[in-house]
């Protein structure tokens, strides 16, 4: 268990900005997903997106927020973000289909998991900044969205 107390700063804060980008394109980046009802606690204990155990405790005088910047080292840095991951899933037509969705989300550093068949990425942004970068594999068929956005 990683245990995590106050917060640092801000994603969005110029002064992390340069670590925080060179942490993503690293994988380094792991976000905490902060239900409703945990949000105005100052003591809490959650797993991130990548598996990590926190137990994450704020002074009184703290107010966690969405972007709230929780843990940076060199090699990772952990994040809050308020409510649920979102997830698009996505389906393959066939074998040649899942090789150019697997390319792209890899040349993309989508965040992704598998379920059976069906490819789903952890969405960071709105489901149509994605979209827009494979929109001629599902325009053809090739790709298929199930659910979930």
């Amino acid at each position: 268990m990683l245990r995590l107390h106050g917060i640092i700063g801000r994603a969005d804060d110029k002064a992390y900005a340069r670590q925080l980008h060179t942490l993503e394109h690293h994988g380094g980046i792991e976000l905490l997903f902060v239900p409703p009802q945990d949000a105005g606690r100052k003591r809490f204990r959650l797993t991130t997106d990548r598996g990590t155990d926190c137990a994450v405790s704020l002074d009184r005088d703290e107010e966690l927020v969405d972007g709230a910047l929780l843990y940076l080292e060199r090699e990772r840095a952990i994040i809050a973000r308020f409510g649920e991951q979102q997830v698009w899933r996505l389906r393959a037509r066939d074998a040649a289909s899942a090789l150019k969705l697997g390319w792209h989300a890899g040349n993309l550093h989508w965040r992704v998991r598998f379920e059976g068949d069906h490819l789903v990425v952890l969405l960071d942004a709105p489901v149509d900044s994605y979209r827009a970068r494979i929109r001629p594999l599902i325009e053809s068929g090739e790709i298929v969205e199930r659910g979930d956005v």
